[in-house]
């Protein structure tokens, strides 16, 4: 019996060998040789933010919009910023805090469910990376010359202005009225007079058009074409008081990466200006836009599982489900379910079970 001892070592020893074993890796510790490194999975939130950009410009004429037209309009022109939209997409990475050396050795069954485990997005290649890009658009400057071709009335108008001379008469010398007429620049209030004018006209007249109570006969797509033009007119003089804006859009996403250590699990995502728009998070100049994380209960008890990666299992981790919400202030903009692999249970699997397949 004894000259069957020494074939029996070698091939304990050859099965010892070809086991799949794994260990954790510290910094800095060297891979061992043969082994592949993956990493436990990680969850990433991007957040997609779109912002409604008004570049408004005051008209001429807005301070004289309560006298003439007993209507309020803005005097200062800018860039106002509304947030007009919220999403929430998560992306799964490799956690870089947990790297673990597994060495897989021959057998094609702990090859398999590797494959199977890493498929599944139990576990990660170490340098996986999801290659997220930013992007923002910001629009053209305003155009301050949008109310050039509204004025309607000439710039000038004629001021008469009364002198007197002296004359020699019977009398003795008297001061004679004399009439003087130049051409002056108007003045502000006058064209804003003028326009409101305008206006009225302009409303007085299609009332009489659409009530019938005038000499001149519309009908079909000729009355049509007349109140749209009449419409139109008074829209570009009225805009001469409240002013025109235009509208554009800016988007931007933000990354967040939620941690254990943070007791509150509420995270800034970005900021929002109403004048500046989307800010970075660190950027005081706006108010913040929090995303909150809030764990629900598990349906059933963790399991206790052994964690010990050098007896040949391979460590993974399945996530934990959070109710994810997005605040601005005290309004809810988005909220939804989302797994969260970094909350989640790190259990372990023998790799060299044969799962069936």
């Amino acid at each position: 019996m004894a000259k069957f001892s020494k074939p029996i070592l070698v091939f304990a020893a050859l099965l010892l060998f070809t086991q799949a074993r794994s260990q954790e890796l510290s910094h800095g510790e060297a891979v061992p040789k043969g082994a592949i490194v993956y990493s436990l999975p990680a969850t990433t939130f991007r957040v997609a933010a779109e912002a409604v950009r008004e570049s408004f410009v005051a008209g001429p004429y807005a301070r004289f919009a309560q006298k003439y037209l007993g209507i309020q309009a803005r005097e200062e022109s800018g860039d106002f910023y509304t947030l007009s939209s919220v999403q929430l997409v998560s992306f799964i990475e490799a956690d870089r805090s947990s790297n673990i050396a597994l060495n897989l050795g021959n057998s094609r069954t702990a090859t398999a469910n590797f494959l199977e485990m890493m498929s599944q997005g139990l576990v990660m290649w170490s340098d996986s990376n999801s290659g997220i890009s930013n992007y923002a658009r910001f629009p053209a400057r305003e155009n301050k010359s949008v109310f050039d071709k509204t004025q309607s009335a000439s710039n000038l108008t004629n001021v008469s202005t009364t002198l007197y001379k002296t004359v020699q008469t019977a009398s003795g010398l008297e001061r004679v009225p004399v009439q003087q007429s130049q051409v002056v620049e108007k003045s502000l209030e006058k064209k804003a007079e003028e326009a409101a004018a305008v206006i009225f006209r302009l409303r007085a007249k299609r009332m009489e058009i659409i009530t019938g109570e005038t000499d001149a006969t519309f009908s079909g797509d000729a009355l049509r074409a007349a109140i749209e033009e009449m419409n139109r007119l008074e829209s570009e003089y009225l805009s001469l008081f409240t002013g025109k804006s235009q509208f554009d859009t800016q988007k931007m996403t933000f990354d967040v990466v939620p941690v254990k250590e943070n007791p509150r699990q509420i995270y800034v995502a970005f900021r929002m200006s109403e004048t500046q728009g989307l800010l970075n998070a660190d950027n005081m100049a706006g108010r913040p836009v929090v995303v909150e994380l809030v764990k629900e209960e598990p349906a059933a008890k963790a399991v206790n599982m052994d964690l010990t990666a050098e007896k040949g299992r391979v460590i993974y981790r399945t996530p934990a489900i959070m109710a994810a919400r997005i605040l601005d202030g005290q309004t809810l903009l988005l909220q939804t379910r989302v797994p969260v692999y970094q909350f989640g249970q790190v259990l372990s699997f023998p790799i060299e079970v044969a799962t069936g397949k």
